[in-house]
């Protein structure tokens, strides 16, 4: 009987899903056991999905959007539980935070992320602002990249696919000083030739060329010290491609509204019948526009050092980035040539977080600290309308914020335990706007705010956790980079706040072959930053004004299930079910010289799918020469609107104009996205390799990446990425 239990206790180990170690609220704990929805990915999930990048994660998590912009580098739209804002001005900050390495990305752009070189990833539901800096009011995603080694050691990766797409990978371990000083070299390089068909110019376009490399240095010169270095770069150069979806209610597509813009009948021909009135699924993936071109490049530096004092641990983490984009782009993407954009503009960022952490006594613990953020960013934008040029514009924005913060968690009683914390956060900027032949006035916001958090929770047992928690989550205000006119260019938006009220419980059954997590959620979202497009009073072209427009509720349901049912199969799951509705959105526009009062109250909020889906079966299984692993997930997720825009609309009595929704271009069809691959991992010459067969949205459900509408002028989308296929050979040593 002792022999049996012995030949099984390896099985009975290798069945239970093991512990998730996470660091969500600056410590280590397990996933089972932190108070927060949160979702964890490892290395061995995205490598056994042939996942590429933070675009992969897209329904993978329940309530999470993400959906690369193609109006910046590198640039994602990122949701999660329904707050967002997807825009890549610089003078505009993210509603989710993307932390790399513990430092905050202050714009959309850079943050589509490369999956390489990944410890760990997790997606924190909800706001997060008392431990992660800056505006987190929506949640955030962190990832941690891999620390040197101090061992010789690396692994490569090489893969091919369809539209000639093409990807090569490399992170190299080095010892320099045994047990003092490691190196880790990387360097990441993918390109494609796009998946567009440009029947204007009869070839496939929106080609891309991404490069990332640096290195990073670990130095332990004693047990209780540890700086970690790292000096990166990315380089990308790709082709912006838009697609129409300009209809005959427009200006680009209705010579009889333009001539009326322009002001003098057949000076400019408006776009051909056929690059007119296109469906938002197939038809986005021929295009029209005219080519063009975008190089982005932006180093990076981050410094982490910890020091544990035995009852305290110290850390800094200090961060610096800067950009340095140029790309032009047909916005209305038809022959016509109506609206061609360049924009040159650099950025800098540079944060410093001090915190402390440690115990008062066995069931008191806390982080403390301090938080610091600077940036700067410089745009130029040359703007060709209809054939003309319209006016220059040059803008300077500067965004300086410091915080203070503390998060504690003290054992009330045996099995309860009370969260607590909060950030105080002084934010301050400045806009400095010319619109040829104007100069406006430097214009400045200055805007303070308390972000408080209370959560508590009950253990019964080893397996069970019920948490509930209360939390403010805060979006400084500021001002548009965008804005054309004295008002807009000068005048500020305020903070937007959101109290989320949460309770979930974490579970785990058959000896931990089942974890089973359910989180509701509520959210109080007032006082939003809302863009809306709108035509110039008076002149030719359009500006985007930034306003706070009321108030909206979220709430929701989130369900995740890991299950081990047989060796070597494991299987998770996850549901998303959202509702969202706004309360009170009024805003005030001129049409026509005329002010005009717009109530959006029936329109919907943007990147609110009704539901998100996910499966996944990852099944591994030992073959003479090692293993096979197959991987298959299934991500279905609802349709959701992509902007804030004018759909069918009636005008009371008082003047008012009621919105009866977005137009209906912005909104994405149902996704049904199908994913799967094969892996065979073997020995070669003593190491590990692997040769992975993978293909993505294997049903090809095409449709919007994002849409716009432009204040009736015209309107333009990008696609999603279709099915694509290919093949990767791994290394490791």
């Amino acid at each position: 009987m002792a022999q049996d239990d012995a030949a099984t206790a390896p099985q009975l180990e290798t069945s239970q899903i093991q512990d998730i170690v996470v660091t969500a609220r600056r410590r280590d704990e397990t996933l089972q056991q932190t108070p927060i929805a949160i979702t964890a990915f490892s290395p061995a999930q995205l490598e056994n999905k042939a996942a590429i990048n933070i675009g992969d994660l897209q329904g993978a998590a329940p309530n999470v959007l993400i959906t690369n912009q193609n109006s910046g580098a590198a640039a994602a739209n990122v949701s999660i539980r329904g707050l967002t804002f997807a825009d890549v001005e610089k003078s505009f900050e993210p509603t989710v935070g993307v932390v790399v390495d513990g430092v905050f990305i202050g714009t959309n752009t850079g943050q589509f992320f490369d999956f390489f070189d990944i410890s760990q990833i997790e997606v924190l539901r909800g706001p997060q602002g008392t431990l992660f800096g800056r505006n987190t009011i929506g949640g955030v995603i962190n990832i941690r990249r891999t620390r040197p080694t101090g061992e010789w050691g690396g692994k490569f990766e090489l893969s091919y696919g369809n539209y000639d797409s093409w990807a090569g990978r490399a992170v190299v371990n080095v010892p320099i000083v045994e047990g003092v000083l490691a190196a880790k070299a990387f360097y990441f390089h993918n390109q494609s030739d796009g998946y567009y068909y440009n029947a204007i110019r009869n070839k496939r376009v929106g080609k891309s060329n991404n490069e990332n490399f640096g290195a990073s240095f670990l130095f332990t010169p004693s047990s209780n010290f540890d700086a970690l270095l790292t000096l990166e770069k990315q380089v990308q150069d790709f082709e912006p491609v838009n697609s129409s979806l300009s209809n005959s209610g427009e200006a680009f597509c209705n010579q009889a509204i333009l001539d009326a813009v322009i002001g003098v009948p057949g000076l400019v021909a408006a776009a051909p019948a056929n690059q007119c009135n296109r469906n938002t699924t197939t038809d986005l993936y021929t295009v029209f526009g005219s080519p063009t071109a975008s190089h982005y490049s932006a180093p990076a530096a981050t410094l982490e050092m910890n020091l544990d004092l035995g009852g305290v641990k110290l850390t800094s983490i200090t961060g610096y980035r800067k950009s340095d984009e140029d790309q032009t782009q047909d916005f209305d993407s038809t022959s016509a040539n109506l609206y061609f954009v360049r924009r040159v503009q650099d950025f800098r960022q540079f944060s410093q977080e001090l915190r402390a952490a440690g115990k008062i006594s066995d069931g008191f613990d806390y982080v403390v600290g301090a938080y610091f953020y600077d940036s700067k960013y410089n745009l130029t934008q040359e703007t060709t309308f209809a054939t003309f040029p319209a006016p220059t514009q040059v803008v300077t924005g500067t965004s300086q914020s410091y915080a203070f913060f503390g998060d504690f968690n003290l054992q009330v009683v045996d099995k309860v335990r009370l969260s607590f914390g909060g950030r105080w956060t002084h934010d301050k900027k400045t806009n400095y706007n010319f619109v040829a032949p104007n100069q406006f006035p430097k214009a400045g916001y200055t805007g303070s705010k308390f972000t408080p958090k209370i959560g508590l929770d009950y253990r019964p047992t080893d397996d069970l956790m019920v948490y509930a928690s209360w939390s403010r989550g805060y979006r400084a205000g500021g001002l548009s980079g965008r804005g054309q006119t004295l008002i807009s260019s000068t005048t500020p938006y305020g903070a937007e706040t959101v109290d989320s009220y949460e309770v979930g419980f974490k579970s785990a059954f058959l000896d931990k072959r089942l974890l089973f997590n359910v989180a509701g959620f509520y959210s109080d979202y007032s006082d939003l930053q809302q863009n809306t497009t709108i035509p110039i009073s008076g002149g030719i072209g359009n500006e985007t004004v930034v306003t706070n427009v009321g108030s909206a509720r979220v709430k929701g349901i989130e369900a995740e299930l890991i299950a081990k049912p047989a060796t070597g199969l494991t299987l998770t799951a996850s549901l998303g079910l959202l509702r969202s509705k706004f309360k009170d959105f009024i805003t005030q526009a001129p049409v026509g010289g005329v002010l005009t009062t717009f109530d959006y109250s029936a329109n919907h909020l943007i990147y609110n799918p009704r539901e998100t889906l996910s499966v996944t079966a990852d099944y591994v299984v030992p073959v003479s020469f090692g293993e096979a692993k197959f991987n298959v997930s299934y991500r279905n997720i609802a349709p959701y609107d992509q902007q804030i825009s004018l759909g069918p609309t009636t005008t009371g009595s008082d003047g008012v104009v009621t919105v009866h929704g977005n137009d209906p271009r912005v909104r994405s069809d149902r996704q049904g996205l199908l994913d799967a691959s094969a892996t065979l991992e073997f020995d070669l010459n003593g190491h590990k390799a692997r040769v992975t067969a993978y293909g993505r949205n294997l049903a090809d459900d095409r449709g919007p990446n994002a849409a716009l509408t432009v204040a009736g002028l015209f309107s333009f989308s990008s696609a999603r990425e279709p099915r694509t296929y290919g093949l990767q050979f791994g290394y490791q040593f």
